[in-house]
């Protein structure tokens, strides 16, 4: 199982709205995708910026691709995203899960 893990920032006004964003319309796309097995989502506050890490699991990188393309090491942001994020990290991490 294979691990991806993601990094978003907003403006503290955006906290809630954001976290509404994701559940409606990043979450559904994710669960959708042949291969993908779970998510954890997480948020914080630091100051006046809310943070998002999303880590979604999935059988192999190969059905990564299915969800993210060939390029599957890059992130992938809906148009949307630019309405909140404060910047847009260009990648992502992958982890091999070895124990749970």
């Amino acid at each position: 199982m294979i691990a991806r893990i993601w990094h978003g920032k907003t403006k503290l006004e955006h906290y809630e709205e954001y976290t509404d964003f994701m559940k409606s319309r990043a979450i559904p796309d994710y669960e959708k995708t042949e291969g993908f097995v779970k998510l954890t989502f997480l948020r914080r506050i630091e100051g006046d910026v809310a943070h998002f890490n999303l880590i979604t699991f999935w059988k192999n990188i190969e059905v990564i691709k299915n969800f993210a393309g060939n390029t599957y090491e890059t992130a992938k942001y809906y148009p949307e995203d630019e309405k909140y994020l404060l910047e847009f990290e260009e990648k992502v991490t992958h982890y091999e899960v070895f124990a749970e």
